[in-house]
Parts: C-alpha cells; sequence; structure tokens
C-alpha cells in the first residue's frame, strides 16, 4: 500500500512544484527575471525560448536587461516581449534589451492577487483529481480483492492526509506570493 502512498505523495508533489513556477512567472512589483521564463520568440523559422536566445539579468530592482547571444535578433525579441502582454514594454538599446518594470497601483495589485488566488484554487483542484483518482484505484483493488476492507479505509484515510496536507500548503504559497504582490 505504501506504493500508491509514494505515488500519491509524488503527484501532489510535482501539482505544488507547478502551481510555484506559475506564480513565479506572475509581475510583482520589483523585478523578476522568472516572468521572462515562460517567453518563446520567432526566430531563425521557428518559436525559440528566451532562455536558449539571451541571457537576462537583473541589475536594479526595478529593471531587466536582456543581451541576446546574436546581436540580429534584438528586435524580434523585443517584438515577443512585447507580444507576452507583461505590461512592461521593451526598449532597444544598442544590442540590448531594457525593460523598466513600472511601480504597480493598487488595482494591478488587487488583479495580479486575484491570479494568484486563481491558481492556487486550480492546483487544489489538481490535488483532490489525484485524490479521486487514486481513491478509485484502491476501491478497484478492494473489489477485485487485491486488498482488505482495512487496507482500503487506512489507504484512504492516507490519501485524504496527503490532500489535506498538500492543499495547505498551497495555500501557504498562494498567501505569502500575495503578500510579495500587496508590499508596496
Amino acid at each position: 500500500m505504501s506504493n500508491i502512498d509514494n505515488q500519491v505523495k509524488a503527484a501532489m508533489q510535482a501539482a505544488l512544484e507547478h502551481l510555484k513556477q506559475e506564480l513565479k512567472s506572475l509581475r510583482t512589483g520589483r523585478a523578476n527575471s522568472s516572468i521572462l521564463d515562460h517567453i518563446h520568440i520567432d526566430v531563425y523559422g521557428s518559436k525559440m525560448s528566451l532562455k536558449t536566445l539571451a541571457n537576462v539579468n537583473v541589475p536594479e530592482a526595478r529593471q531587466i536587461v536582456v543581451t541576446p547571444f546574436d546581436a540580429s535578433t534584438v528586435h524580434a525579441i523585443a517584438k515577443g516581449i512585447e507580444a507576452a502582454n507583461l505590461g512592461i514594454h521593451p526598449m532597444v538599446d544598442g544590442k540590448v534589451i531594457r525593460l523598466n518594470v513600472p511601480p504597480m497601483d493598487e488595482t494591478i495589485r488587487k488583479q495580479i492577487a486575484k491570479q494568484c488566488k486563481e491558481l492556487g484554487e486550480k492546483a487544489k483542484i489538481a490535488m483532490r483529481d489525484i485524490r479521486r483518482k487514486f481513491n478509485e484505484l484502491v476501491r478497484k483493488q478492494k473489489a477485485d480483492a487485491v486488498i482488505t476492507e482495512d487496507q482500503m479505509k487506512k489507504s484512504e484515510k492516507t490519501i485524504q492526509d496527503l490532500t489535506d496536507r498538500f492543499c495547505k500548503d498551497c495555500d501557504s504559497v498562494c498567501a505569502e506570493k500575495e503578500k510579495e504582490i500587496m508590499t508596496v
């Protein structure tokens, strides 16, 4: 039975890690290079990740500098960043692109905090889906006489405990991110 418990734990841990990655891409008041992680640029006849095309640095609290490895891709990268709708406008400065992160006003902060809550809720839904899937698996094993009634009840309780723990972790991760967003 511990095999199923380990599978549940691994699946829920993966969902929690996915939430953390999603939250990293949310904009806060400070410059953070991870907001550019999911941007893909049309260059060389295909879509490529910004990470493979350029170095991304944060020299100041409110500025991100993107330095392309190939200077001929500067305008394509700037265009791709603009198309990502981050609320940040790229400025081409010779061979580099500067992104000045504007301070966020209260309405933008609230919008982003709302996005944060929605991402947290999606993660908790994923946790509950994992719980449902594994509870069905345990019940099927009971129906097929692979496990006993007591083992089934014990597994269901363990799965529920893991679900509660990981949902609580989702809430704390989201609360921390919301606090970061709302800090002026």
